[in-house]
């Protein structure tokens, strides 16, 4: 018997039916996560880099870089003539986000190899989830989280500015952990306010795919990190 979920039965059907959405929304949320895909596989690259070779390192160069990429391809317009020059832009963009990565897997890795596929699986599973619960939900349903979840981001970044300051673990962990819950909550927010773009004539997948590959990389980073304290606390047990 299937179970039940916000009225709809899960199954594998249920889960694959997306008739709610028009064609056209359909065909756009395939673009969005094809860029989606790739920026992913171009960022484990990144990272990569920073392990295996010293032409590529993680730092303020690689993050301003990321930075310049991501503005050019904002103020580059959305065309058929532009789709090679933003392709690429988006291509450097998540390469050096993934190199950006570099510290937190370093930390990873001196603890456990086996927290990185752990904490990518779990991204997967969280990602796809709350994607699927965006999509399964009444139209427009969490688009009021936009103001709670930036309110709450800027929260998030003067906490972190004061911690520079004070060092306290505490304010650490509220960091962490909030902003997690934070990140899974613009899953949500993200995938409808997409798909409410689509409806008004806004159909630049390749930017919409950016605010996805940000929240599936925040959330990645933060599970490395949880992963990494939690295994390394088990180790000072044992």
């Amino acid at each position: 018997m299937d179970a039940l979920f916000g009225g709809r039965s899960i199954s594998f059907k249920a889960l694959s039916d997306f008739s709610s959405l028009d064609t056209r929304v359909r065909g756009h949320l395939r673009s969005v996560y094809s860029c989606l895909a790739f920026s992913t596989l171009v960022a484990a690259g990144g990272a990569l880099m920073h392990f295996y070779t010293s032409l590529f390192q993680a730092g303020i160069l690689s993050t301003l870089v990321a930075l310049g990429c991501l503005l050019a391809l904002g103020m580059t317009k959305h065309s058929k003539q532009n789709f090679n020059t933003r392709f690429g832009l988006l291509a450097g963009f998540s390469f050096f986000m993934g190199l950006g990565l570099g510290p937190v897997l370093d930390f990873a890795i001196e603890i456990d190899p086996g927290i990185i596929p752990t904490a990518f699986l779990g991204t997967s599973v969280i990602f796809v989830s709350f994607t699927l619960a965006a999509l399964w939900a009444e139209r427009r349903s969490y688009l009021f989280l936009g103001g709670m979840l930036f309110a709450g981001l800027q929260i998030l970044i003067l906490l972190g500015i004061a911690n520079i300051f004070f060092h306290s673990y505490a304010i650490f962990n509220v960091n962490l952990y909030a902003g997690l819950v934070i990140m899974c909550a613009f899953v949500l927010y993200d995938t409808q306010l997409i798909v409410e773009k689509c409806h008004s004539g806004d159909n630049d997948y390749i930017w919409h795919s950016v605010d996805l590959f940000l929240d599936f990389i925040n959330i990645f980073r933060r599970l490395v990190i949880i992963l990494g304290m939690n295994k390394k606390k088990d180790n000072k047990k044992n």
